[in-house]
């Protein structure tokens, strides 16, 4: 009698075992499931049509928008960036202290001709730009605001520049590719 009981107690062990794994197993593949449909979700892209575009499309507004496009990309030419070929340190005074700052530069050019203009004219862009940061402060320099200000500032010194010596804007933009100050 005594084997008796303890044989029972081995199967009902067994079958809250199974109990658990199968549990365990549901949960497995719900938690799986709610995973799968929420990257699916957030991953997959809205490739719905609105009625407005379909519309469009049909009367020929797209078209006509494409080739204006098309014809814009085609005077302005394709984006290149010329690097600066030195980072710009300077001293800058600042309310507590002096500063020290390294810019590091990119000029956005459109077109092969105005690249190489500005690669010819290096050492006149970074002269312009070296005067042009070392007239800001720290105070300044420490926001979002200033150092967009500085951009615009560099932007507008080195039209002026270029225009004087190739007859046009040669460059678009300057950008910020390194920013510290200390």
């Amino acid at each position: 009698m005594a084997d008796d009981k303890g044989e029972g107690k081995e199967l009902e062990l067994d079958g809250k075992g199974k109990r658990k794994k199968m549990i365990i197993i549901i949960a497995a593949v719900v938690i799986l499931a709610v995973g799968g449909g929420a990257a699916y979700f957030f991953l997959a892209g809205d490739d719905a049509v609105s009625q407005e575009q379909l519309d469009a499309e049909l009367d020929g507004d797209s078209a006509t928008e494409t080739e204006a496009a098309e014809s814009v990309t085609a005077i302005t030419g394709s984006a290149l960036y010329v690097p600066m070929p030195r980072p710009f340190r300077f001293n800058v005074p600042g309310a507590a202290r002096d500063r020290f700052v390294e810019i590091r530069v990119q000029l956005l050019v459109r077109g092969a001709d105005n690249e190489e203009a500005a690669k010819k004219h290096v050492p006149l862009i970074e002269s312009t730009l070296l005067a042009t940061f070392s007239q800001s402060n720290a105070d300044d320099l420490a926001t979002s605001a200033g150092k967009t200000s500085l951009k615009q500032k560099s932007l507008v010194e080195v039209h002026k520049i270029m225009k004087e010596v190739e007859g046009s804007n040669v460059v678009e933009k300057v950008l910020f590719t390194g920013f510290v100050m200390q």
